[in-house]
Formats: structure tokens, C-alpha cells, sequence
């Protein structure tokens, strides 16, 4: 089955038919670097990063490019509250940036190039679009003419005669139009700036973004994706400048994400619940957080609690007490995952039922939120089915060991289940603070109470259990020995 997505300039899904063959090339915009990443930018991180795993799954030859925006107005700000160059805040939350996705098991981009280092690009599309008759200069300042783009609104739906009777102009811009955008910026006093042929000035936000996706993924490429906070002004702007300077479909086909909602309100810091990624990761896991935010389709707001988190928290927990139970009946796990190197050109005609419904929901628009479900149908599956199981039998043996690769397969693809079971119940899943006690001091109670089993002390062993429960933790008996887990 081909795979369809929702193309929001055609406000409708479409077939993914690649530019080229066999290849796509992908662009989302980053992130402006002047603080750490909040729950939106985990979103959307999380989205399209899954969305590129399954292309490399289903075999295309994916690029994916991923900016950081590291000059702009909140960046100099930043730098001028803290009394630095612009640059050292930049680098220091790019680094933040990589620590907060490495946690998510975002990969990093292909290409991540920075803005800074496209300006001789950027002021050569300014020209460009001057000798075309898009643009104008005033004191200093370039300024992209609206009016003179006819597809101007084709992105968003808004209509250009509406957008100019709602907008306003700052008193000190000088625009033919007030819906005209800055593509380049008159420097004011100890700004950073470049030279140009209007003056020192700097580029303007929407340049950016076209500049380095034309330049490193060609004049049209297949796939823009972003919030859909970007759709307008940001990305209906990419396209005019775009279009106007190229005279060719600047993309073919504009991926959205929406909105992270917290406890059914819109997140925001005026209204006190603002969450950045590590203060969620302080105290629940990262894989939780992923699961979560896959949980719902990449197209529809979500919304953020602590139920719902915590009930990503016990689906992960199915899954991996399943993966406990296929290794306790000899499925070498670990072994598994060697197989999972590459998820490349992996999807194949002949995959098993649930690979196939696994497919089916991932083939309509990336449907993660149903491949989830099947994912867990699945695990309930194998549960029913494998304790029936005679594990000596090599063709069940076979049958435990696809289980389990299929099940990390599906993982692999979402981003999930990176933790062999131990590693989740006694340290990821752990992530809370254990009320009282520390992994030392539970590892110390299990090998007394494994003392009392050894020596018929039921009464002591029962004791011990019941006090491990009382502070939230469950132990789990199997045939290599007790595991616990956090309830």
C-alpha cells in the first residue's frame, strides 16, 4: 500500500509520489535558539522525527534537514540581558537543544544547517527578488511587495483583501503595504549585522528557512513540515518569497502539526502552565513522554495531564513486562535488536498480520495513534498466546523470537522501547523518586525475602512483599529470579 498524507496546501491527502524516486527530501523548521525546549517543540520534534523513521522503513532515501534560527530579535535580547554576544547564547542553547532530544530518542538531523550561516545566500535571494520586481528597499531595510505575489494566501486559505483591512503598521516602518514582511533588516545600534548592499543589516525570519531549504534540497523539494502556528505568517511567506525568486513550486507537500493543550487550556506562560521538556522529564520518563505524544494523531491538538501521562507510563510497562516474559521463555532480546541496525527498506509485502495492520495505520497520513493501538493488540496477543507456549519446542522458540522483533520493530519506528525490561522497571520507569527507599535498599529487601522463601519462611517473605508494595513497588517471581517494578 502506497502511503498518503495530508498536504495542507491541498487541504486534502494526497500519495506521496517523491520528487525523485525512491527518495525524499525533508525540511521542518527548527528551533530559535534562546531557551530550552518546551512540550511544543517535543512535539512536533517527535512527530516528524517518527514520520522519517517510517520513509527509511518503507525504503525511500530520506534527507532530513532540521534548522536552527540562531540570529534573531529574542536571541539579542537574551544576549542583552545577560550581558554576552549573541553567539554564546545561541551555542549554549543549541547544546541544550541536543540534550533534550537525545533524552526524547529524536535523532538529529541529516543536514542542520544554522542561519548565520547562510547570509551571502540570503542577501543574494534579497537581490534577486529586487531585480525581479518583488522587492523594495527603504533606508536600509528590504521589504517583500505582497501584492505582487498572486498566490499570496494559497497556503492558509486567508484572503489578501481581508488580511489588509485587519493589519497594522508599527510607527516607525515605512511599507508600501502593511502586510509587506521584512527581508532584510536595517541594523540599529550594537546589533549584530552584515554587510550588504543596503547597509549593515541582518536577514529577516522567513528568508531563512527558504534560503536554506532551497539551497540544500533544491529549488522544490517534497515535504515542509512544522506546527501549524508556522502556517501563517512563516511558511505562506517562504512560498512567496520562494516562488517569486525560483518561478517553481517551491513545495510539494506542507505537513502540520498541532497544538500541545495542557489540562484542556492552551499552554502558555501568562497562564502559569508553561512546561518545558525537562521539567516533565524530571519526573516521568522520556519514553512516556514520546509515547504520549504519539498517542494522538500528529495533525490534532493533544492534551497534556498527569493521567495521561501516567497512563503512557503503564502502557510502556505492558509492553515491556511482555518483552520480560519472552525472554524469561528464552528469546534472546538483545539479539533482536542487532537484527533492528537499520530499519531501512524493511517494510515488505510479506510481513506478518500485525506488521501489516502496523503498516496499514502508518500508510494513512502516519496514523500513529492507531498503530499504537494495534501495537498493544498485539502485545495482548502474544500474552494469551505464549503462556501455552512450550519454549523447548524450536518452532515456538521461532515463533516468541519473531514476536519479539516485531514488537521492537514497531518500537524502533516510534521511538519506544530502547531499554531491555530491567533497565525500564529498575531505572527509566524509575525516574519518580522511590518514596523511601533507594534501589540499593530495595535490591537489599528482595535478597532477604529470597532468604525467607529458601528457608520456608513464608511469613517473613509475605512481610517483605507487603512492605515493598506499600511503597509502590511491585515484585515479580519468574524462573530467573524476582524483578521489580515501580506500580
Amino acid at each position: 500500500m502506497s502511503i498518503t498524507l495530508y498536504n495542507t496546501l491541498a487541504r486534502k491527502k494526497e500519495e506521496l509520489v517523491p520528487i525523485e524516486k525512491g527518495k525524499v527530501g525533508m525540511y521542518v523548521c527548527g528551533v530559535t535558539v534562546y531557551d530550552v525546549c518546551h512540550i511544543g517543540h517535543a512535539r512536533s520534534s517527535a512527530a516528524f522525527d517518527t514520520i522519517r523513521n517510517y520513509l527509511e522503513y518503507k525504503g525511500y532515501d530520506v534527507t532530513f534537514v532540521k534548522n536552527f534560527t540562531d540570529i534573531d530579535d529574542k536571541i539579542i535580547n537574551r544576549a542583552n540581558e545577560e550581558g554576552v554576544d549573541y553567539k554564546a547564547i545561541s551555542e549554549k542553547y543549541i547544546e541544550e537543544y541536543y540534550k533534550d532530544m537525545r533524552a526524547l530518542n529524536i535523532r538529529d538531523a541529516d543536514v542542520e544547517p544554522r542561519a548565520t550561516q547562510f547570509i551571502d545566500k540570503m542577501i543574494e535571494m534579497v537581490s534577486g527578488l529586487i531585480e525581479k520586481g518583488f522587492a523594495y528597499e527603504i533606508d536600509g531595510s528590504v521589504y517583500f511587495e505582497v501584492e505582487k505575489f498572486r498566490g499570496y494566501g494559497k497556503l492558509s486559505g486567508k484572503n489578501l483583501d481581508e488580511l489588509q483591512a485587519g493589519a497594522r503598521v508599527a510607527v516607525d516602518e515605512e511599507k508600501r503595504n502593511p502586510l509587506d514582511f521584512a527581508l532584510w533588516k536595517k541594523s540599529k545600534e550594537n546589533e549584530p549585522a552584515w554587510d550588504s548592499p543596503w547597509g549593515k543589516g541582518r536577514p529577516g525570519w522567513h528568508i531563512e528557512c527558504s534560503v536554506m531549504g532551497m539551497n540544500i534540497l533544491g529549488e522544490t523539494f517534497d515535504i515542509h513540515g512544522g506546527g501549524k502556528d508556522l502556517i501563517f505568517p512563516h511558511h505562506e511567506n517562504e512560498i512567496a518569497q520562494s516562488e517569486s525568486f525560483s518561478g517553481k513550486p517551491f513545495v510539494k507537500y506542507w505537513m502540520h502539526n498541532g497544538f500541545v493543550n495542557i489540562d484542556e487550556e492552551k499552554m502558555s506562560k501568562s497562564l502559569g502552565n508553561f512546561f518545558t521538556i525537562r521539567d516533565i522529564l524530571k519526573s516521568y520518563p522520556a519514553e512516556a513522554l514520546r509515547l504520549f505524544l504519539l498517542s494522538t494523531h500528529y495533525r490534532n491538538p493533544i492534551n497534556f495531564s498527569e493521567e495521561n501521562i501516567k497512563n503512557a507510563c503503564a502502557s510502556l510497562d505492558r509492553i515491556y513486562t511482555t518483552l520480560g516474559m519472552l525472554r524469561d521463555k528464552g528469546v534472546n532480546i538483545e539479539a533482536q535488536k542487532e537484527r533492528l541496525d537499520s530499519v531501512k527498506g524493511k517494510g515488505k509485502r510479506d510481513a506478518s498480520s500485525f506488521m501489516k495492520s502496523f503498516e496499514e495505520a502508518m500508510d494513512d497520513d502516519f496514523n500513529t495513534a492507531l498503530a499504537i493501538g494495534r501495537l498493544f493488540e498485539y502485545v495482548k496477543e502474544i500474552n494469551k498466546s505464549a503462556s501455552s507456549l512450550d519454549a523447548t519446542k524450536s518452532n515456538n522458540r521461532g515463533k516468541l523470537a519473531n514476536s519479539c522483533a516485531e514488537i521492537l520493530m514497531a518500537g524502533k519506528i516510534l521511538g519506544i522501547l530502547s531499554h531491555t525490561p530491567d533497565e525500564w522497571f529498575k531505572k527509566a520507569r524509575t525516574t519518580q523518586q522511590l518514596d523511601t527507599l533507594s534501589e540499593e535498599e530495595i535490591e537489599e529487601l528482595i535478597a532477604k525475602r529470597s532468604e525467607a522463601r529458601q528457608q520456608k519462611n513464608w511469613a517473613e517473605a509475605d512481610r517483605i512483599r507487603d512492605e515493598l508494595k506499600s511503597k509502590g513497588i511491585i515484585l515479580e517471581d519468574g524462573p530467573q529470579g524476582t524483578t521489580w517494578k515501580k506500580a
